[in-house]
């Protein structure tokens, strides 16, 4: 009873507040001013659970606890409950999303001050942590699909959050659209699981793996994958990605670096058994994500907008975890999606606040009219407006930022893996299974873990870039001598630094495992099949004693390539500034402007899709739209109309009109009486 009413907590506070929120704002408008109440309550409605969580996390003892509500679906034999799984994954994953959800509707509080649509937004985030809480704890995929559909509704309202800008509510569309269509390929995988096993619990599902036909488990995840690689934005789906940081940076922290992109990971996991028996599928997994890791890598290097840089490094980071899940390594996968959560989340937040002193700044100059015009040249000789997310008109903020800076570099230093930081032992984990599995006869993972090598280098370099071009140097701002920018409040710098402190320690939980034989990689003991975990792993194979130096190799190799593209970056940018992008595009020419149209993936999609949707809906019906919906719409007005005037006719006002009516009435009903 206990277990029951603490996971019914966990799920229903994020509800009651979103419910509660949105209710006071829509009939209590004089509750609109009261922000600190509004974002207060939002907090602590995540704040209750995650300490719920850590309470039950403590207490684990490796079984897992099913916790079964009512029946929710009943239909011959087939009896489907509203039930929730609490094991090793849906507690780590829950961790994730209470924990770093309550440190991100803390920062909310100061990053939104002012904003009248205040109680909308937080309305909006309980509901997605409810959502998402669905997605990590369900028992059963119907469960899970229903969390799935609550977190994509959700991250569209809150990329469309401020809709006035058609901009912003293009993008909402984007996102919708583009996951329907990953949306749509998980549903076929659940109708097919249910006519091959008869059950969609995941303890059935788990345990029919080994009576499934093999062309039957190609297609369950080839479908999940699909399904996946809509809402973790890998190729072909991952352009939805980049223009959702259209919405408030909190969103983009929370939805799109902590939880709702790191679903698509979580849905393979639990799913491991079934992946791991379709091999050939997991070398399209782990193809794609090495792909999908080095294009968004090449795409961030040439972006100047703050956050399309992290929009991007978010999608080639989600490539290595894929890349991870195609060798079989799905704890890695969760490892990288637990320390990515929170040096991706600083960065997001680290990012937000950097925009929200250069609004500051914006603000200053538009009173003083000193704002640029578009066209304006820079004093680089760069046109464009000020824009207060574009890196090229920021420089030298730690001088006016120092928290924010400071946040930010360790945040950057862990997500480009220097050692001992938190990307570091993610990274190198996910590069060393990649090897090994590679080194087992798997010679598709040799051409994964030398992008992933590539793309190693390629992330130090741009986020360090990001860094120098953000807060080192001279200031780019016009009048930066008289105009200064300020810190950002407390409730936007406490997040930041917890964040920071976790991308320092989080890789903590998971040392390589040629440390005293996996004795400390904590995170592989609790997830791991061999451990009693709910995640598989590939059957291992025993490597010779001078493997051992192979690994140590490895370690050395992915500590120096984060240190040579950290200091290449600090060396060009440091000497040259802005002037080092131009070099660079002269000398790479078409294929620099190959990386700046994004590999030109919108505009195929445009030709090759939307513009043809678009002239059959124009001229293959229009005319059923004008003929027969409207024409059926307008006839039955038309209708109506003529029996109103007809009924007008007999309203004469004239009582020998109406005496007649009421005898012919009487005799009418007297000849059908007769009748009959």
């Amino acid at each position: 009873m206990q277990a029951d009413l603490l996971v019914g907590l966990i799920i229903l506070l994020p509800l009651i507040g979103a419910v509660c929120i949105g209710l006071s704002g829509l009939f209590m408008p004089g509750l609109r001013p009261h922000e600190g109440l509004i974002g207060g309550l939002a907090t602590a409605m995540v704040a209750i659970p995650f300490a719920i969580t850590v309470y039950l996390f403590v207490g684990y003892g490796g079984e897992p606890l099913l916790v079964d509500y009512y029946t929710w679906m009943s239909a011959g034999d087939f009896d489907l409950s509203f039930a929730y799984r609490i094991d090793a994954l849906s507690l780590l994953m829950t961790l994730v999303v209470t924990g770093v959800g309550g440190v991100i509707h803390l920062y909310s509080i100061g990053y939104m001050h002012g904003d009248r649509g205040y109680w909308r937004f937080f309305a909006y985030l309980n509901l997605f942590i409810f959502a998402m809480l669905n997605l990590v704890l369900a028992d059963n995929v119907p469960v899970l699909f229903l969390g799935w559909e609550g977190v994509g509704l959700c991250s569209w309202l809150l990329i469309g959050f401020w809709y006035e800008n058609f901009r912003n509510s293009a993008a909402a569309n984007k996102a919708f659209i583009m996951n329907r269509i990953g949306d749509f390929a998980f549903l076929l995988a659940i109708f097919l699981l249910y006519r091959e096993v008869g059950a969609l619990d995941f303890g059935s599902l788990l345990q029919a793996v080994d009576t499934l036909p093999q062309h039957v488990l190609n297609w369950v995840v080839l479908l999940l994958f699909i399904g996946a690689t809509g809402k973790s934005a890998q190729i072909p789906l991952f352009t939805w990605l980049p223009d959702a940081m259209a919405g408030p940076t909190p969103v983009s922290a929370l939805i799109h670096a902590a939880t709702m992109v790191t679903s698509g990971l979580y849905l393979l996991a639990r799913f491991s058994p079934v992946v791991l028996a379709a091999p050939t599928v997991m070398a399209v997994i782990a193809i794609v994500g090495a792909l999908t890791a080095i294009m968004a890598a090449t795409v961030a290097i040439v972006q100047n907008d703050i956050k399309k840089v992290l929009a991007y490094s978010t999608v080639s980071q989600l490539g290595y975890m894929f890349a991870a899940a195609g060798v079989g390594a799905f704890f890695v996968s969760i490892f990288h999606v637990i320390t990515h959560a929170f040096f991706k989340g600083c960065l997001f937040l680290g990012s937000g606040s950097v925009i929200h002193a250069m609004h500051a700044v914006e603000h200053d100059l538009e009173e003083e009219g000193l704002l640029p015009e578009p066209g304006d040249e820079s004093d680089e000789g760069i046109a464009h407006p000020f824009d207060p997310q574009d890196m090229r008109t920021m420089g030298g903020l730690s001088r006016y930022l120092p928290a924010t800076g400071l946040t930010y570099l360790i945040a950057t230093l862990a997500i480009a893996g220097l050692p001992p930081l938190a990307g570091f032992f993610s990274k190198d984990e996910i590069l060393f299974r990649v090897f090994e599995y590679g080194y087992d006869g798997h010679t598709y993972a040799w051409f994964v873990w030398g992008i992933g090598i590539v793309t190693a280098f390629l992330t130090a370099f741009y986020m360090m870039r990001s860094y120098m071009l953000t807060f080192e140097g001279r200031s780019r701002w016009p009048s930066s001598d008289r105009i200064e920018p300020s810190e950002s409040p407390w409730t936007m710098t406490v997040p930041l630094w917890i964040l920071a402190v976790l991308s320092v320690l989080g890789g903590f939980i998971g040392l390589p495992a040629i440390i005293e034989h996996g004795r400390f990689n904590w995170i592989h003991h609790w997830l791991g099949a061999p451990y009693g975990g709910p995640v598989a792993e590939p059957p291992g194979v025993e490597h010779s004693a001078g493997f051992i130096w192979i690994e140590w190799a490895l370690l050395i190799v992915g500590g120096l390539i984060a240190v040579a593209g950290i200091g290449f970056a600090v060396r060009v940018y440091g000497a040259h500034g802005l002037a080092f992008d131009e070099r660079i595009a002269r000398r790479l020419g078409g294929l620099y402007r190959i990386w700046q149209g994004k590999y030109f993936w919108d505009a195929f999609y445009d030709r090759a899709v939307v513009r043809p949707v678009l002239r059959l809906a124009r001229q293959g019906c229009a005319a059923f739209d004008a003929r027969v919906v409207d024409g059926a719409v307008n006839g039955l007005a038309n209708l109506i109309a003529a029996a109103s005037r007809f009924a007008r006719r007999i309203q004469t006002g004239r009582v020998q009109h109406y005496a007649a009516i009421i005898v012919l009435g009487a005799v009418f009903v007297v000849a059908i009486m007769l009748a009959l």
